[in-house]
């Protein structure tokens, strides 16, 4: 059986159409220009955009400025799509040229086709209810797509900053339950001294807890939109109502406290808040996987490395040496590091990029910004339930160690003095004998204060007094 077609025309020429296609031709151009990545528009953003056009079919009903007849359906439409309907028909790669006009004109082909119907039209029919006039009534894409954009960072930055939450306290009840374990700290991967190994935990903690914050702050720029600046900044074709209202309503509506930017030209050209989001993931990025490099260096072995804890199994490490098992889940969150801090490098060129007054490269901003939150969240939930809460510490490969180490010499330094210590360490590392015995056979300190110097739990802690 053979489709049904439909022809559209716009200043281009005309295109032929599948007639139960709800988007229009404007939005097939674009798919057939933008054949990039082979992904779609993040549906989030997509329910962005409708929001902004809910927002603004609400205000220019309530003051006036459209019909309230088409009014009605254009929000009865913008409802449809926001229940999760017609995701089919958003069909616009997620990187384009035109600065999101492409994304912008899909949203308002399906809205207005939708609302054609609600009024008993036949799609395709604008005479009804025009994309343009109605559903892009008071807007430009200059000022509709990056709001959306800012929307959806914000929407989905809460699943991620929930998971960090969740992370850090997962590893702040490692730093309670490991806290009696001495082990030995190292620094350029040597020998340095001793540590407890709920500190090492602990110190991984204050790291997410500084990154959630960092990016809880940098969220606050997404609040600030250029809604109601049309093309530039000088709210060409946006009437008085529409301009006092619009960001009003649309705080409404997501449910964010917004507010309009003071200088609407800069709101458009300058999309630097985006880079800064960007620069905060970036960040994470890099504790989660300096986290992940030293989970991997200390389960390393089992019998031939560190071994000072014992990570979860999650898979066979190999397809040849029966038994190994590999640290699977700090690798694949060193994996998502490198992908966000090459999507920040893309954000900042892109940033950077823009010229006079407006930036032109937004798609692939929000493209590479949308990937890093949504792929750093199942980097971060996979740590925490995969890994973390998993993890068992080899208390007595631990103590092995922290006793043939000589690295517990350092804490001789305020009695007999740094050359004298470094000697010790020297005869120690030749011959194997202990510390401890070398400073007693030479009587360089009697066993009482030798023994509360070399005390593990004051080696691990800043003293009180004088040596």
């Amino acid at each position: 059986m053979e489709k049904e077609l439909r022809t559209e025309s716009d200043s281009v020429g005309e295109l032929t159409l599948d007639s139960a296609a709800y988007y229009g031709i404007q939005t097939l151009r674009a798919k057939e220009n933008f054949t990039i990545t082979g992904s779609k528009l993040n549906f989030t953003f997509v329910r962005n955009i409708v929001l902004i056009k809910k927002a603004a079919a609400i205000v220019n009903k309530s003051y006036g400025i459209l019909d309230e007849t088409k009014a009605d359906a254009i929000i009865e439409a913008c409802d449809t799509i926001l229940h999760g309907k017609h995701k089919k028909d958003f069909i616009v790669d997620a990187i384009q040229g035109g600065a999101g006009t492409s994304a912008n004109m899909n949203v308002n082909e399906v809205i207005a086709n939708i609302a054609i119907e609600h009024l008993g039209g036949k799609k395709g029919d604008y005479s009804v209810i025009s994309p343009n006039d109605h559903v892009n009534m008071e807007q430009s894409t200059n000022d509709v797509i990056p709001t959306a954009g800012k929307l959806t960072v914000l929407a989905l930055a809460k699943e991620l900053l929930s998971e960090l939450s969740r992370l850090e306290d997962a590893l702040s009840q490692k730093a309670v339950e490991f806290d009696g374990i001495l082990k030995m700290g190292r620094t350029q991967l040597q020998d340095a001294v001793p540590m407890r190994l709920g500190q090492a935990f602990r110190a991984f903690a204050t790291a997410i807890c500084r990154s959630r914050k960092r990016i809880e702050a940098s969220l606050a720029e997404m609040r600030t939109i250029n809604l109601g600046a049309t093309a530039i900044g000088t709210a060409i074709n946006a009437r008085e109502a529409y301009f006092t209202h619009i960001t009003e309503e649309l705080s409404l509506l997501s449910g964010e406290d917004l507010k309009r930017a003071d200088d609407l030209f800069d709101g458009t050209q300058n999309v630097d808040g985006f880079a800064a989001v960007s620069g905060t993931l970036k960040a994470l990025a890099i504790n989660l996987s300096k986290m992940s490099n030293d989970l991997r260096l200390m389960s390393s072995g089992p019998r031939t490395g560190l071994g000072e804890i014992i990570l979860p199994a999650k898979q066979n490490g190999s397809s040849i040496m029966p038994g190994k098992i590999n640290p699977v889940i700090p690798e694949v969150v060193n994996q998502v590091a490198f992908l966000v801090i090459g999507h920040d490098v893309t954000i900042a060129l892109a940033a950077e990029a823009g010229q006079l007054e407006l930036n032109a490269f937004e798609p692939v901003i929000f493209y590479q910004l949308f990937g890093s939150l949504r792929s750093l969240t199942g980097a971060v939930r996979t740590l925490c339930d995969n890994c973390i809460v998993g993890i068992v510490a080899n208390r007595e490969r631990c103590a092995e160690w922290v006793n043939r180490s000589v690295g517990i010499v350092t804490a001789l330094n305020p009695y007999i003095g740094y050359l004298k210590a470094a000697e010790i360490a020297k005869e120690s590392l030749k011959t194997g004998e202990p510390i401890k015995s070398i400073v007693l056979r030479e009587g360089l300190m009697d066993e009482k204060t030798l023994d509360e110097a070399l005390d593990p739990r004051l080696l691990t802690e800043p003293r009180h007094g004088n040596f």
